[in-house]
């Protein structure tokens, strides 16, 4: 287990003792801080709701620290400081229950923090409430969601490490949904509708498990979520799926398996592209996007995308893969001006 310099830790303890005298001395309650970390992980005590996180990387020696956050969400990538030095990072983290999946287990309650990277050190943090974070709602199935075990992880899971303080991820995307599922259980689109305020973006991929579902139901349903997003004032995006690693013998993607035709021929992506056009709706055509970066990197080099290694699995992304993903994610978006370039974070 990875430590804290001892000196360090307590030279901020008692800065931070120092710090919050007057605030204690007017009555008022400093933000939770170190006090609630170990050397590998904090927990703060808070309810369901949107933080903000400030922290101080580095300190003595030279370190590298990444966090990530809930249930394995990548909040800050890893982050190098020189010895004697550090930095400050801000994120906007939401908490709510369930933490991962909407039909998954509660998960701890509060906030819940931990420490990675090759050399993690953190020499202060502070969560304040985030009155005023714009938030990033996703409705999806597994390839998106917070997946709970490694190596698998979603887009969705990976997404907040590209975005600073002031924009929040809730991921409400869950494993196994099709449209049609999706919208018929009250935990999935019967919670997440009455959260939506206006201003919000909703981005919505969902085609992997609409496996029997005809044109005109998918087409139908695709409407039913655009519309009762718009009614909360919410701004809809469309998603086209990510491709199945699936080749033909000439190194191309293009077969209905890749490029999730249906078992009764509908071309899911296909449709999602038209309902966009038809209903005005934002798009990012993360199909075709998938696609031309699989094939580019061929049958060898597109596995690490996938679990081909670990689970011999051509749909679900591995941490790489689903950050890469997330990447092409965050660049349609300030592409398209939903984003501001000064909120996200390259690389």
């Amino acid at each position: 287990m990875r430590r804290f310099n001892i000196a360090l830790l307590a030279a901020l303890t008692l800065s931070t003792a120092l710090s919050t005298a007057p605030a204690q001395a007017h009555d008022r309650t400093p933000p939770p801080g170190l006090a609630n970390c170990t050397a590998t992980a904090c927990h703060f005590d808070v309810p369901p709701g949107t933080y903000d996180v400030t922290v101080r990387l580095g300190g003595e020696s030279a370190a590298s620290t990444a966090i990530a956050g809930e249930t394995r969400r990548s909040l800050l990538p890893e982050t190098a400081t020189a010895a004697g030095r550090t930095v400050t990072r801000s994120f906007t983290v939401n908490v709510r229950t369930p933490e991962g999946e909407p039909t998954g287990p509660d998960g701890t309650p509060g906030l819940d923090l931990t420490l990675g990277g090759t050399a993690p050190a953190l020499a202060d943090i502070r969560v304040t409430p985030a009155h005023h974070a714009r938030r990033i709602f996703l409705i999806g199935d597994s390839t998106v969601c917070d997946q709970p075990g490694d190596p698998y992880s979603g887009w969705g899971q990976q997404l907040p490490q590209f975005l600073r303080k002031g924009i929040s991820v809730a991921n409400y995307a869950d494993s196994g949904e099709s449209t049609v599922t999706y919208l018929e259980n009250p935990l999935l689109w019967g919670t997440v509708q009455p959260l939506i305020h206006p201003g919000d973006l909703v981005l919505v991929q969902l085609a992997h498990n609409d496996k029997t579902t005809n044109e005109a139901t998918y087409r139908a349903n695709l409407e039913t979520l655009v519309a009762g997003i718009r009614d909360r004032g919410g701004r809809p995006v469309l998603v086209t799926p990510i491709v199945r690693r699936w080749f033909n013998a000439d190194g191309t993607l293009n077969n209905d398996i890749a490029l999730l035709v249906n078992g009764l021929g509908v071309d899911l992506p296909g449709v999602i592209r038209s309902v966009a056009a038809t209903e005005r709706v934002t798009l990012i055509d993360l199909t075709a996007q998938t696609k031309a970066l699989v094939e580019s990197l061929g049958v060898e080099g597109s596995k690490a995308l996938y679990l081909y290694n670990e689970k011999k699995d051509n749909t679900h992304t591995s941490a790489h893969g689903a950050t890469v993903y997330a990447g092409l994610v965050r660049d349609a978006l300030v592409a398209r001006h939903l984003l501001p370039e000064d909120r996200v974070r390259v690389g």
